[in-house]
Order: C-alpha cells, then sequence, then structure tokens
C-alpha cells in the first residue's frame, strides 16, 4: 500500500476504538451497561483486543496473525449473543413469545456449530486450514443470523410495539447492515469484483458507520414502547402459544356449561344471555354452581333462563 492507502486504513483502524469507548462511556452514563449487559462486554472486548492486535502488527506479524483470528472468534460469539440480547428485549412484554425465540435461538446455535464442524472436516481448500475454516463459516452464519433479524424487526415492528428508536432496534440494525454489507463485500472478493486493500477499507468504513449509528442511539432519548394491551394481532400468539402450552384440564366444568348454555340459546333463538361471568367463573365455583342447580334437562334450564330474561 502507498503512504495514503495506509493513512487511510490507520485512520479508519483507529476510528473503531475511539467510537466504542465513546459508546461505552454513553452507557454506563445513562446505565444502559445494566440492560445490555452483552453489548457492552462486546465493546470493551473490541477495545481490548484492539489494544492487543495493533501493537504486534508491525512488530510481530504472526503473534498479530493468530490474535486477529482469535478476535474473529470472539467476536461471532458475542455478536451472536447481542442480537439475542436485543431479541429478548423487544419481545420483554410477551414471555410465551420470548420463550420460543430463546429456543429457536439455541437450535440455531447448534445447527451454526455443527455446520462449521462439518466444513472444517470436509474442506480441500489449501488457502485455509480447517480450523481456520470453521471460524470463517461459523463468522458468516451469525452473520446472516443477523440480517435476519433485522429484516424481522422492520417487517414486525409494527405488531411488536417496537419503535425503530428504540436502543434495541439501533442495536440489531448496526450488526444487520454490517453484516449485510460484510456478505456482500466476501461475495464480491471471492467473484474477483473487489481486491485488497479496496475490500478492507469497505469493511472499516462500513463497521465505522456501525459505530456511529450506535452512538447516536445511545445518545437520543429511546421513546416508551406501545403497550402491550394495544397489540391485538401480538396478544392474539401470545395467547395461542400458552394455550398449547397450558391446555385446559378435561375435566374442568366450565367447557361443558358453556356447552350447556350454547344448546340451550340454540333452541330459544329469542334469549340472549351473557356467558362472560360464568367464563371468567373458577372451577370450585362452578362446581356449586352445579350442585345447586341439581339435574336439570335441557328443557328446564331453557325455562329458567326465559323466566329471568
Amino acid at each position: 500500500m502507498t503512504n495514503k492507502t495506509t493513512l487511510l486504513f490507520h485512520a479508519l483502524w483507529f476510528a473503531h476504538p475511539v467510537l466504542q469507548i465513546g459508546i461505552a462511556g454513553v452507557m454506563l452514563r445513562r446505565q444502559l451497561h445494566r440492560k445490555f449487559k452483552f453489548f457492552f462486554i462486546y465493546l470493551c472486548t473490541q477495545v481490548l483486543l484492539f489494544a492487543l492486535v495493533f501493537p504486534t502488527y508491525k512488530s510481530h506479524y504472526e503473534v498479530a496473525y493468530y490474535l486477529s483470528w482469535a478476535s474473529t472468534t470472539l467476536s461471532a460469539l458475542l455478536g451472536f449473543l447481542v442480537i439475542h440480547e436485543a431479541f429478548l428485549d423487544v419481545f420483554r412484554p410477551f414471555h410465551t413469545l420470548r420463550d420460543l425465540g430463546t429456543v429457536l435461538f439455541k437450535w440455531a446455535g447448534l445447527v451454526m456449530l455443527l455446520v462449521a464442524g462439518v466444513v472444517s472436516v470436509s474442506t480441500t481448500s489449501s488457502d485455509l486450514e480447517p480450523w481456520m475454516q470453521a471460524i470463517v463459516t461459523a463468522e458468516r452464519c451469525v452473520r446472516i443470523i443477523q440480517v435476519g433479524i433485522v429484516l424481522f424487526l422492520v417487517f414486525f415492528s409494527h405488531y411488536l410495539g417496537v419503535s425503530r428508536r428504540q436502543y434495541s432496534f439501533g442495536i440489531a440494525l448496526g450488526f444487520g447492515v454490517y453484516a449485510g454489507v460484510e456478505l456482500l463485500i466476501v461475495a464480491s472478493w471471492v467473484g474477483n469484483h473487489v481486491g485488497n486493500p479496496w475490500m478492507s477499507f469497505l469493511n472499516m468504513g462500513f463497521y465505522n458507520l456501525s459505530l456511529l449509528a450506535w452512538l447516536g442511539y445511545s445518545l437520543a432519548k429511546s421513546p416508551a414502547r406501545e403497550g402491550a394491551n394495544t397489540l391485538l394481532q401480538s396478544q392474539r400468539w401470545e395467547q395461542t402459544l400458552t394455550d398449547i402450552h397450558h391446555p385446559l384440564p378435561e375435566n374442568s366444568l366450565i367447557p361443558m356449561f358453556e356447552g350447556m348454555v350454547d344448546r340451550a340459546l340454540s333452541r330459544n333463538p329469542g334469549v340472549s344471555l351473557s356467558v362472560a361471568p360464568l367464563q371468567a367463573a373458577p372451577e370450585p365455583l362452578a362446581r356449586a354452581a352445579a350442585a345447586s342447580m341439581g339435574p336439570l334437562s335441557i328443557a328446564e334450564l331453557v325455562e329458567r333462563v326465559g323466566s329471568k330474561s
């Protein structure tokens, strides 16, 4: 590289820890490090890795080479945990959906490790060692997940009551945009459309843009999310999953009483009866009501309902 390109390379690289320290400082001041602890750990780890890699970049290139691979591995792991943390914050009002998402994330992590292991064992490339190929594959899997979570938030934020100015959305947006750009750069590099040093410049430049976006989100005031009681469709998803996990017992008398009332009203269309109190009644109260009614036929029940209407 020429002197100008070397200066540009170092300037883009030095901007990383400067912006990361700024974001971490704002998070400490606004107590955001408690809510997004993995993101805070990610920022601090990146600053520490820069302090280890950069001094050895000129004098001990081999040491810096292996440190950069360790940095890539740790960054991919923390990036996965940060996206999961943002996902949990988005689904905070919906406990059942949040639990389902956590299970899906665990399976995604397991599949990612299996794919990386299979690729490392079956690779025939002479350019990279098998363990290096495994790290690259795992990192690309994490990037795909990051892009996917951003697309999910963009299309479903309205249903979840998430504002696009919220901090969790900003974290996911920064990772997702950078991940998408990095995947495009890698694909262009494989197709011989982009070469060094422009590949490194584009990669570092877009990462700096993500850092600037995170800094802006950390400085801005995050608006309150929309109340969960107004998100009717999300509430239906939550209730459906809750009913699947906790079905109504078979011996419950509430469905039996609902069926009796429905049949009675269907035989007498002119009768209107509100069944909400009966649906809300607890099961012991339903048993007491059944005992006080005694054995009634459907006709007698209709007559009593008609006399009280």
